[in-house]
């Protein structure tokens, strides 16, 4: 599956994602994230809901605190 991540082509090996699975693909299934899927936000209660398609683009922020 071919996919624009942050503004990247990335090939994506297998067959069907989720948000929440391609979080884990990437390895930031456990970190809080932002994810933005086609210009619209995913909240994170939505994300195992959510289908990734081929073509899709995806902007996913890491959140990080401090001072």
């Amino acid at each position: 599956m071919n996919l624009i991540i942050n503004g990247q082509p990335r090939e994506m090996a297998g067959g069907t994602f989720t948000v929440g699975t391609l979080l884990e693909t990437l390895e930031l299934g456990q970190a809080p994230v932002l994810v933005e899927l086609n210009g619209e936000a995913v909240l994170s209660r939505e994300f195992e809901g959510r289908a990734v398609c081929e073509g899709d683009v995806i902007e996913i922020i890491r959140m990080v605190a401090g001072g």
